[in-house]
This record gives C-alpha cells, structure tokens and sequence, in this order.
C-alpha cells in the first residue's frame, strides 16, 4: 500500500530557511537539472529534477531524473542549471546506479562550489532543510519554457529528521520538509548547511494524511560517491550557532592569553631566581679567587722576606756566593708577591657574565620558524571546511611561509585572504602568545565575491615586504573588504600551534 503512495520527485521545497548563510552558501552549489528529449530534430519530451555539487565540475542527482539520458545517451540533452550566473550547460552522466536512485553529471564552462557531506549523526526532531527546484513552484511562477534553463536561487523548506527508514533495500531519511516533483535529486541539509541526504520520494496525503519526504540517506550517498572514484568533502563537527561560538571562542581566547601571561610571568620569575642564584654563585666564585689571590700573595711575602733574612745569616758567616742566590731569590719571591696582589681578581661579578645570566625579552617581531597547527573542535565553528592540520612558517616581523606577509593588529597578526579560483573570504589571524592560528570563514555570492575581489585589486604583494608605501596600500584594501563582509562568519577554525622539530 506505502509502495502505491510513493511518488518519484524527478520531473521533485517553501518556506524561511534554517540558517540564512549556510543554507544560502550551500545553495549557491545547488543546480536545476532540465533533460530534453529530441526525435528527428524534434523536442518530444521534458523533464527537471534537482541536484548539488560535490566537486566544481559534477552535479550528484536522483538516478530517476537522468534515467532517459541513460537509457538514451543519443537523443536526450541533459542541461545544468546554475543558482547563479546567466548561463546553463550541458552535461552528461557519468555515474549511475538505479538501485540506490543516484547518479553524477559531469559538466564544462563553470566551476561551483561543491557542498559538503555531514558524517555525524542526526538524532530525531533535529532541524533539517530541503533545497530544490519543486515543480509546482515552476508551474505558478514560469511564463515560458526558457525560465526553465534561467539561472534562479533554490527554493528552501524547514522541517524535521524522522528517522531512518529502509526503502527498496536503500537506506532513506524520513522528514517533514516540504518537497514535490522536481526536488528529486535536491539535498536535504542541516542547519549549517551540510548534506545529509538526497531528496528522492514523498507520500502522497490522502484523507487528511501527512506528507513526509524520504531522501537517500548519507551512507548510500558515500558509497556511490567512493564507488565512483570521486572525491568528497566530509565533516563530523557538531552544528553550533555562530553566535554562541564567537562568544565562547572569545571568552577561551582571553583565558589563554591570561594564562599565557601567566605562564609568562612564572617563567620569568623563575629564570630570575636562577639568574639571581647564578650571580651570587659567581660572587661567590671571584671572592674566593680574590681571597686565594691574597693569601698567596703573603705567603709570598713572608717566604721572600726570610729568604732576604736568610742572605743576611749567610753575609755573616762570610758564604757570600749563597747569599747572593738567597738574596735574589727573596727579591724575586717578593716582588711576586707584589705582582699577585696586584693583579687579584675582583670581588664583583663582570659585565659580560651579568649580560649572560639576563635572560632575553622576546619581540612580537621575532620569527618563530616552522609550526605545526592542531585543529580545535571545541574551540571551532566549522560548516563545509577542511579542518586537517596547518603547517606555518613564522617569520620575521609576520612574514609567512616566506611569501604571505600578515599585518599587526594589536597583539595578534592579521591578513584577509581573497582567493580567485573560491567562493570564501577567509580573515586569517596568528598570536605569537599564545601560538593560536585562526581562519574566520565568509562563503559569499558571486557577486559578492568579485566585489571583494575588486577591492582587493593589486594591493597585496607578491613577496614579504616591510616598505611603509605597500602596507599602507594593503591595510587601506583590507580594510575596505572588511567593511563590505556580513556583520557574522559561517565559520571559524581554531588551530593550537607548536614548533615542529
């Protein structure tokens, strides 16, 4: 009876969205797919479904909405339609699988950013987020065939995860959000934005019934994808809000950099006591030198003077030439004397031995070399992002790996990074304190992104540089782009370095 009541979405959502700028940043990777039937020159058929990208270049979808492509390479089109832009492609299918209802599509011309696969679990009555290219919104909004290849932003729907459910022998998602014909192939989100399945059916709501949505759950989903040799993005951080994550972040922030004062200050008073000691040993040490000095210097003294005294017993006994020898040889012992107490060292400690017993105070400018930056899930926001470990290079007065000169920004050292071949601005930040590297995230619009780009112009340098004219160029650029970035981040990586070796 469920069987009957389910309807393929291909040929398959409306209301607020969860979290405007990760399901809006994810749904800049969302794409209509349109495949058109041609006979004899003739268009005999058309069909739209949905899809996401999981790589600049591939489009996942339902096998249902490409199942003529494949069943008829020759003689049906498969188009791909951008949420962005002002042009569609041509694509063809290049991985497909009918028991697991999915399949890939390659396509040339564009590259967009690929979503991201959320490997963590989902409980039930967690908040879930359809987008898609639904065919009743189509019907009511298009006025002619070509808005079907026109670029247009995905539309969203709330609802929650049911469960899981096991569906032909594939596992599926059971939720609330609201999907119809031409959602199929659509991910189905979390809050941040991440995928955790691909719409595919709903139940058709007869007599009062409620309708559910099934998509194919994330575990089908990675299967096809390494069984096609296609590289994925995957996360398993935990869906926070951005809000309560600055504001922990910031509140452990100031706690290390407290206890990174007050390590510090232990530190500092423990090499002074060690520097105290090591100079009262060295008193020590020359007083005695001093002290020894002087009481060889006496000895000296008094064996010269009994020899000059032994010269003269030797006179009166009339041996003149022994005499001579004890006479010289008494001058001679006390003017060593003379010489020893002369030349005794000093009772205080020299400069230079006080200059190496100092210990040196370290400069925000000193390079701290080669880095190994530990990603902190508890101090991190992530989304779509990578969170593998960084390798820095820290030089002198914020030189990076020898090419990225970083700007100072109070204690920290700060640099915007506004890449051409990604949709991300990222506000890259270092405290040589505390060794903490962070990445604060932006996925912005195309045209958000060329705007920034723009801004950016040709004021960051090819090279480290101190010259006062080109760091004045790139902190007036920097701060332009700041400007025009939104009021909060989609993420914020959080990395703890060390130096490595």
């Amino acid at each position: 009876m469920l069987r009957r009541l389910l309807i393929p979405l291909a040929l398959l959502a409306g209301a607020t969205p969860a979290a405007a700028d990760d399901i809006g940043a994810t749904a800049r990777g969302v794409v209509r797919i349109v495949t058109i039937a041609v006979v004899d020159g003739q268009v005999v058929g058309f069909g739209h479904g949905s899809g996401v990208a999981v790589a600049p270049n591939r489009i996942v979808t339902n096998a249902h909405v490409t199942e003529l492509a494949e069943r008829y390479p020759d003689n049906v089109v498969v188009g791909v339609v951008p949420s962005e832009g002002d042009k569609s492609f041509q694509g063809h299918v290049v991985a497909y699988d009918a028991k697991a209802d999915l399949a890939m599509i390659e396509f040339s011309g564009a590259r967009l950013p690929p979503a991201t696969l959320y490997t963590g679990p989902v409980s039930e009555g967690d908040p879930v987020v359809a987008l898609g290219y639904p065919g009743n919104v189509d019907l009511a909004t298009a006025r002619s065939a070509a808005d079907y290849i026109r670029p247009t932003s995905p539309v969203r729907s709330e609802g929650v995860f049911s469960g899981r459910r096991t569906l032909t022998g594939v596992e599926v998602l059971l939720h609330t959000a609201s999907i119809a014909r031409g959602n199929s192939g659509g991910p189905l989100l979390d809050r941040c934005g991440r995928v955790i399945g691909i719409n595919s059916a709903i139940t058709r709501g007869e007599e009062g019934d409620s309708s559910f949505g099934f998509a194919i759950a994330d575990t089908e989903l990675a299967a096809f994808l390494r069984a096609a040799k296609q590289p994925f993005q995957q996360v398993g951080t935990p869906c926070t809000s951005i809000e309560e994550r600055l504001r922990e972040d910031s509140d452990a922030d100031a706690r290390a950099r407290s206890d990174a004062a007050s390590n510090a200050r232990e530190t500092l008073a423990r090499e002074t006591l060690a520097r105290e000691a090591a100079l009262a040993e060295a008193r020590t040490t020359a007083l005695t030198r001093r002290e020894n000095a002087m009481a060889l210097a006496g000895l000296m003294l008094v064996l010269g003077a009994m020899g000059i005294g032994g010269a003269g017993f030797l006179v009166l006994r009339e041996d003149a030439r022994r005499a001579r020898w004890a006479l010289y040889g008494g001058g001679a012992v006390m003017a060593g004397a003379v010489v020893v107490y002369l030349l005794r060292p000093s009772a205080e400690v020299s400069l230079p031995a006080v200059a190496a017993a100092a210990r040196p105070v370290a400069s925000a400018n000193a390079p701290l070399g080669r880095l190994t930056c530990a990603f902190m899930p508890q101090r991190s926001r992530v989304t779509v992002s990578s969170t593998q470990d960084v390798s820095l290079d820290w030089g002198r007065s914020g030189c990076v790996n020898g090419r990225t000169q970083y700007l100072p920004g109070g204690d920290r050292w700060e640099r915007v990074l506004v890449p051409d071949g990604e949709q991300t601005v990222s506000v890259l930040g270092f405290d040589p304190a505390t060794k903490t590297y962070t990445n604060t995230r932006y996925l912005l619009g195309s045209a958000a992104m060329e705007s920034v780009r723009k801004m950016r112009g040709d004021a960051v340098p090819k090279s480290c540089t101190v010259a006062p004219a080109t760091i004045e160029r790139l902190t007036q650029a920097e701060a332009a782009i700041r400007a025009a970035l939104p009021p909060l981040p989609n993420e914020k990586l959080v990395y703890s370095c060390r130096k490595t070796g």
